[in-house]
């Protein structure tokens, strides 16, 4: 991370010392604001401290050149997040993401060097790419271009949103991406993991499910939720709510 680069920060709660964090780690076209209250909910019912971030490019934070690299959510886990807990003084993490940022959560848990994750919650998260994603990335290109999505994005992000947007979009749709994946980081995954899916997610099938329980050397809890998309802390909260609680408890049993 830039040494002067600005993140968008908010903490829940106390930080006591020798407590773990909940982090939250926003989707693509996401940003600390649009988790709304569900960090809130989350930290009140496991007893932990929360900080929510918009990564670089995103929210408040300050923009990033363009276009991002193909591998830039492997650079978010192995660099940026680390550098982030390094400031933020947090020794021991319990990364909760969505989306890209439950990709950039697993590549940081399977990433060498860094013992303070203690365990990942991983909603929707993308291990590898698929066709249907990649066709539903595509389709957006159009309703950003010719909709008010832009306009309700800008909500968000402000002067960031056509960093966040196209940052996202084209380097997903660059040819090169079509063979990103994160299997070695999920082989080398040593903590905690529970991934939680919707069987209607319109970006990615199940299949980032199962290759999440039979990469990592312990396997996966594994949730899969019906009348879910791609937004399980939305279109099913209290379930999902109810799954993180009893996962924290089982990974930082002094909660609560």
């Amino acid at each position: 991370m830039v040494a002067t680069a600005r993140l968008e920060t908010r903490w829940i709660g106390d930080r006591p010392a020798g407590r773990p964090v909940l982090v939250f780690l926003h989707e693509g076209l996401g940003c600390m604001a649009q988790w709304r209250d569900f960090p809130d909910r989350v930290a009140a019912a496991v007893g932990l401290p929360a900080l929510v971030y918009s990564r670089l490019g995103y929210g408040g934070s300050d923009p990033v050149a363009l276009p991002r690299p193909v591998d830039y959510l492997n650079r978010e886990g192995e660099i940026h997040l680390p550098a982030l807990l390094d400031q933020a003084g947090i020794d021991q993490a319990i990364l909760i993401g969505h989306s890209d940022g439950a990709t950039i959560a697993l590549v940081a848990a399977g990433s060498d060097g860094d013992r303070r994750v203690l365990g990942v919650v991983a909603m929707a998260p993308h291990s590898f790419v698929e066709d249907m994603c990649l066709q539903a990335i595509a389709a957006v290109t159009d309703i950003y271009r010719d909709t008010d999505l832009r306009q309700r994005l800008a909500r968000y992000h402000g002067d960031n949103v056509d960093c966040a947007f196209w940052g996202w979009n084209s380097t997903w749709l660059e040819p090169a991406f079509k063979h990103w994946h994160i299997r070695s980081h999920l082989a080398a995954i040593s903590v905690p993991v529970l991934v939680i899916q919707g069987e209607d997610d319109e970006y990615a099938t199940l299949a980032q499910v199962d290759i999440i329980r039979d990469t990592v050397p312990a396997g996966a809890q594994c949730l899969v939720l019906p009348a879910c998309g791609h937004t399980p802390q939305r279109d099913q909260a209290e379930a999902v709510l109810a799954a993180i609680v009893g996962f924290v408890s089982l990974v930082s049993p002094v909660s609560g």
